[in-house]
């Protein structure tokens, strides 16, 4: 680790000793991204921005990449003169880091999440303290304080990645979780409470047993699950999330103590996946859950059959949008905060702070990291981040009475056919690749930096939506949900950012207990009621075996460090 560290150090000397010397000599304009920047957020104009095309390797899948062609890449391009060559995983994003690290082949950029312990034992990515205080001035002021929290550990105080995927002052507005039913199915019935599986399934049982089929004829679908490869981690995140925990990854954390425990060895949550065993036995659960794939997951959606899910709005997204250009808005989603009995809480909103978390990190290879670091900082100044959630004034956007409208044409599209508009539009697509303030947060014009604040999310809804709120006494779904200040602030953030190294034992131990939960939990789901507490037992058994106390002892170690290096910076 400690020689990892020296190759880091020598990395970053050498890359920036050639990026000044390439700077002196090239005659081109080659200030400093702060020159001429209004800190407050104007754009980095005093960069250099000859042409440069910059590799780019990212473990999340993009499918409305359209190689910087489309009309926000354009004029990103433009003002930072940087194009991006990029790769977006495909199957196993793990593996493709883990080959990247072995063979030495390193893209300019690599958004690793998780995975950067591999970049950083490798010697594969830069330190970016200096280039964050030299030549990003977006970056920096937008972190603030905070920034202690982007270092990789308390030994190793590096920054290796800039943060993107957790908002700065996030004040989160829209609720995307939770469990979703039909609107005509809580019409249906009533619009009962909906607060505890049982009331979900109730409601779902009543609908099915008068509507076996749709109108072609075809089996309604009570609730289907997306079980296809790392979506798994959807599936058995409800285990924690219905049983009071926050979102921690595989762990759950005690808020006193800060001990970690594998989250599936919790006894409460083995009543969550007895509920599902219950709702297979009872023909309410979708029996392809596991071994379909998230295509055919996303065609039962669009379909129009799946009464319910337990699926982040992410995730099902594309099939919802089909139902809107299909005119079936009746049979979208709402959100409802469901948990195992009233005794929980949904921590939905649940808020983990400004964590660090995931980000994009800059090669020990990389052709000139002066560049690519302007490249990011554009995308972090207040021009980035509009260009990205609003799109291009006049375009996408007017500005009525100093407020950003968004053109009604343009909304429409954006409900109904989001991918396509995405994809040649590129609003909201550049998201995961930058700094950015959260929902809630106003910008130095007094709107808000996001599309997500309340008076916008009013005219996403369609009528069906808004009957349905409107019987539920809430303006918006997250009016359901518990509030934000109802939950005490967790002081390590979100423990599934915790950048680790690729061999350490939390790591090692880890991939076991995943193979092992990924066969047990469908195993057990799936079984007869009469079976599945021997599957269970055999399955916490295996757990032990497999060393289980020793994972949870050495990342409860990494959480209380975390804790150290945040409180004495």
């Amino acid at each position: 680790m400690k020689m990892g560290k020296k190759r880091m150090v020598m990395s970053s000397i050498l890359a920036l000793t050639l990026a000044s010397t390439l700077g002196g000599c090239s005659g081109n304009n080659n200030s400093a991204a702060g020159e001429g920047n209004n800190a407050e957020g104007g754009s980095t104009s005093g960069t250099n921005s000859k042409p440069i095309t910059l590799t780019y390797f990212s473990e999340d899948s993009s499918t409305n990449w359209n190689n910087m062609k489309d009309e926000v890449g354009k004029i990103i391009a433009e003002k930072t003169g940087v194009t991006l060559d990029a790769e977006f995983a495909v199957g196993d994003p793990v593996q493709k880091i883990s080959l990247i690290a072995a063979t030495g082949n390193y893209p300019d950029l690599i958004a690793a999440k998780a995975d950067v312990g591999k970049l950083v034992d490798a010697g594969a990515i830069l330190d970016l303290t200096d280039l964050i205080e030299e030549h990003a001035p977006n970056i920096k002021k937008m972190l603030g304080d905070k920034i202690v929290r982007t270092k990789y550990n308390l030994d190793d105080q590096a920054i290796y990645a800039i943060p993107t995927w957790s908002s700065v002052d996030e004040k989160k507005i829209k609720a995307d979780g939770g469990f979703e039913l039909q609107h005509r199915v809580v019409k249906e019935a009533g619009y009962p409470e909906i607060r505890t599986v049982k009331d979900f399934e109730k409601v779902i049982q009543d609908y099915i047993t008068k509507h076996p089929k749709d109108e072609n004829g075809n089996k309604n679908i009570g609730l289907s699950l997306n079980g296809d490869d790392w979506h798994m981690y959807q599936v058995t995140n409800s285990g924690f999330q219905t049983t009071g925990g926050p979102d921690d990854g595989e762990y759950y954390i005690d808020q006193e103590t800060h001990q970690a425990t594998y989250h599936f060895r919790r006894p409460e949550e083995k009543e969550y996946f007895r509920w599902l065993n219950h709702m297979n036995d009872i023909g309410l659960l979708d029996p392809e859950s596991f071994v379909q794939k998230t295509d055919q997951f996303k065609a039962k959606v669009a379909s129009g059959r799946v009464l319910g899910l337990a699926d982040p709005e992410w995730d099902y997204g594309d099939a919802q949008n089909a139902l809107k250009s299909a005119g079936k808005f009746d049979q979208t989603y709402g959100h409802y905060p469901v948990t195992m009995s009233n005794e929980y809480k949904d921590t939905s909103f649940w808020s983990a702070g400004f964590d660090g978390g995931y980000g994009i990190s800059i090669s020990s290879k990389c052709k000139d990291p002066v560049r690519a670091i302007q490249f990011l900082d554009f995308l972090a100044s207040e021009e980035g981040q509009i260009l990205n959630n609003w799109g291009i004034e006049g375009k996408h956007y007017t500005v009525e009475a100093g407020k950003r409208v968004v053109i009604p044409a343009v909304q429409k599209r954006m409900d109904t056919d989001n991918a396509s508009f995405q994809k040649e539009s590129g609003v909201g697509l550049y998201w995961n690749m930058m700094v950015h303030y959260g929902d809630g947060i106003k910008d130095s014009t007094g709107n808000y930096f996001t599309r997500n604040y309340p008076e916008m999310l009013t005219t996403t809804y369609s009528e069906p939506e808004k009957e349905t709120l409107k019987a539920y006494k809430a303006e918006h779904w997250k009016d359901l949900f518990p509030k934000e200040e109802e939950f005490q602030p967790r002081a390590y953030g979100a423990a599934y950012t915790m950048p680790l190294a690729n061999d350490d034992p939390a790591v090692i131990l880890g991939a076991k207990m995943k193979d092992i939960t990924w066969k047990r939990i469908p195993e057990a789901v799936m079984s007869k009621p009469g079976e599945f507490d021997k599957i269970w037992d055999a399955y916490m058994a295996d757990l032990d075996k497999a060393g289980v106390k020793e994972m949870e002892e050495a990342y409860t170690k990494h959480i209380q460090d975390r804790i150290k290096l945040w409180s004495t910076n």
